[in-house]
């Protein structure tokens, strides 16, 4: 498949040294632009936390981190339990949350961890609050602050609209309190021949801007997630086409909420064809896409875009955000990662319920988010960690 102006794989690569510093530039020139005092109109009380919301976006943004999404409902969180023929109890979901927060140099790779409601105000067995397990070790807790998904009505049968803005700027004020430093709400569109329509771009677009300012005001820093589903066989261009709507009518609506955009981060896909599409992509055309894709419609003043993993098995989640990371490209962004099974299924396989492998699977989390790491400076050597994930996750209407 030809990529429509692209430049050739070899071409695409800056240098290892140029791509680590051009990432720690890139980071300077947007912390110094956030420490100059600029005159910025802010609208309602996000001026309050104007300064603490962009050292947050910042800090998760850094060159070398990401973040890792372990916001499971208990009802998804039980399907992954029993994948490895664990019980889904409160005892066993604190233990493997457990496991994650209290592996050691976890915060070397991970700037922030986005929570479910119930880990949050959770606590390790010796007490300690899972929200100081993270920030002990430098990793920002944020939380899962949407209701789910419900249908929409007017649109095709499986479009769907989300819920949870309703009580929103009590709660969050709640979880900024409790040690949330940072949220995620997460909308979903589908791809097929007559969607997505433009009543459900138009409604989940607002809904993410309404989200966002309701959660600035409250000092959270919100993740955009505007997820396109995986499903059908449709090709990448018609993904990029997609994708090119959906982020214009996003920032369209962030900007009539007054979404304060420097305190804000993004959680898209990778530009990536239907998982059913006959034919084959490489790293490099995803890569190549997904850039465009940014460049055309995602404001330069957001600090990071963290892409979801999608379904991607762990190693080709790696590679094509490290190819990304290569491509010459004029956004200033961080292009990172914000992944749950791509940074979990080995640590779960290794795990399996026992104390006796807690070592080993912490070990198998660290090696995947060290991969990441090194993807987010265009460093990643495909096959350097150890992942036990060959298959990948993909569930056609995923739900979390």
């Amino acid at each position: 498949m030809a990529f429509v102006g692209s430049v050739s794989a070899a071409k695409l690569g800056f240098s290892s040294a140029i791509s680590q510093r051009v990432g720690r530039d890139r980071y300077a020139k947007r912390t110094s632009r956030a420490s100059m005092g600029l005159a910025i109109n802010l609208k309602g009380g996000v001026e309050t936390f104007a300064d603490e919301l962009v050292e947050t976006a910042n800090k998760i943004a850094s060159p070398g981190h990401g973040i890792l999404a372990v916001d499971e409902s208990t009802k998804t969180i039980g399907k992954r339990l029993a994948s490895i023929g664990v019980e889904n109890t409160e005892e066993n979901r604190q233990g493997y949350r457990q496991l994650l927060f209290n592996c050691p140099g976890l915060g070397e790779y991970i700037s922030g961890a986005i929570l479910f409601e119930e880990t949050l105000y959770q606590s390790s067995t010796d007490g300690t609050p899972f929200v100081d397990c993270l920030k002990s070790v430098g990793v920002i807790p944020g939380i899962k602050v949407d209701k789910g998904l419900s249908p929409l009505g007017g649109a095709e049968s499986f479009e769907t609209w989300c819920t949870g803005l309703d009580g929103l700027s009590e709660r969050a004020a709640a979880y900024y309190k409790q040690g949330a430093r940072f949220a995620k709400w997460r909308a979903v569109l589908q791809i097929s021949n007559s969607t997505p329509s433009k009543l459900s771009i138009d409604e989940n677009a607002w809904g993410l801007a309404r989200y966002a300012k309701t959660v600035q005001d409250q000092g959270l820093v919100p993740i955009i997630e505007p997820e396109i589903l995986m499903d059908g066989d449709h090709s990448i261009e018609r993904t990029a086409e997609v994708q090119e709507e959906v982020l214009a009518t996003v920032y369209k609506f962030c900007d009539l909420n007054g979404v304060f955009l420097e305190g804000s981060l993004l959680k898209p896909n990778m530009t990536v064809p239907g998982a059913e599409f006959s034919g084959t992509t490489s790293p490099e055309e995803i890569g190549a896409y997904t850039v465009r894709t940014l460049e055309r419609q995602v404001p330069p003043s957001v600090p990071g875009i963290m892409f979801l993993s999608g379904g991607m098995s762990e190693e080709e989640a790696s590679i094509n955000l490290s190819v990304m990371n290569k491509a010459p490209r004029k956004g200033p962004w961080s292009l990172s990662f914000s992944y749950g099974r791509a940074l979990q299924q080995s640590c779960l396989k290794t795990w399996l319920g026992k104390e006796e492998n807690v070592e080993a699977a912490q070990e198998a989390l660290l090696a995947r988010a060290r991969a990441n790491s090194q993807a987010n400076l265009g460093k990643y050597a495909p096959g350097s960690e150890k992942s036990l994930d060959a298959q990948g996750t993909f569930e056609k209407g995923y739900k979390y």
